[in-house]
């Protein structure tokens, strides 16, 4: 009776398998949240034992900031590429404004209010929502100041007129534990209406720019985009 070969263990690298641990940690983070990250728990995504995450992430604390940053800036690269395609300014910012505000971002709304919550308590963690609001300030302060100078948007203030967008998208993220089926669309289309104000933009410019990017098919505003970069971190 012959008996099948063993499948022979590869042993991955250091950097290797310390990635493998921030994804696995990242998965958990936007599935059951960052309290749910423990080296139990981790060791048991991967089917290893405690003290192999203990090895790369002696402090719990460090592999919890690790992991928001890596899902946090999974988000970022998919809704603000830092070398996005040629495309105007105004489709850019209609692409992002179709991916941030759809129900696939739900997850990553929960994450940053959860992550947001708990910084309060873990300076680790703080600093890590810190660098990662810098970056998402930055990236859409930019898109912002290419549109004004291709004289495309007009804000006397880009980095004011930044705040005030990532304002009003994370109030209406903070309601991503509620029911929004009765929610009119104005309240819906705030974020978009904010932008559409305070760049110089005829009202409903970013929508029917962002229906036309989905007709043409080469860069669709389709919103489970937003989802599948989450889900990068997914084992």
């Amino acid at each position: 009776m012959s008996s099948s070969p063993q499948r022979k263990r590869i042993r991955k690298s250091p950097s290797d398998r310390r990635a493998e641990i921030v994804d696995a940690a990242a998965a958990v983070a936007l599935t059951e949240g960052l309290e749910c990250i423990t080296l139990r728990r981790i060791g048991e995504q991967l089917g290893v034992r405690p003290g192999l995450i203990s090895h790369y992430f002696p402090a719990v604390e460090d592999l919890v900031a690790e992991a928001f940053g890596t899902a946090a800036q999974a988000e970022l690269n998919t809704l603000l590429p830092a070398e996005p395609e040629a495309k105007s300014s105004a489709d850019r910012l209609a692409r992002f404004f179709a991916l941030a505000t759809g129900t696939a971002y739900d997850d990553i709304s929960r994450l940053w209010i959860n992550a947001r919550h708990l910084s309060r308590y873990r300076p680790a963690l703080r600093e890590r929502v810190g660098h990662q609001e810098t970056l998402w300030r930055g990236r859409l302060e930019d898109l912002v100041r290419d549109g004004v100078r291709c004289g495309e948007f007009r804000t006397a203030d880009p980095y004011v007129t930044t705040i005030q967008i990532l304002v009003v998208i994370d109030g209406l993220g903070a309601h991503v534990n509620t029911e929004a089926s009765d929610r009119p669309e104005a309240v819906t289309r705030m974020a978009v209406s904010t932008a559409e104000r305070e760049l110089g933009l005829e009202n409903g410019t970013l929508t029917r720019r962002g229906a036309a990017l989905d007709a043409e098919g080469g860069d669709p505003a389709d919103p489970t985009e937003v989802s599948e970069a989450a889900r990068r971190v997914l084992p």
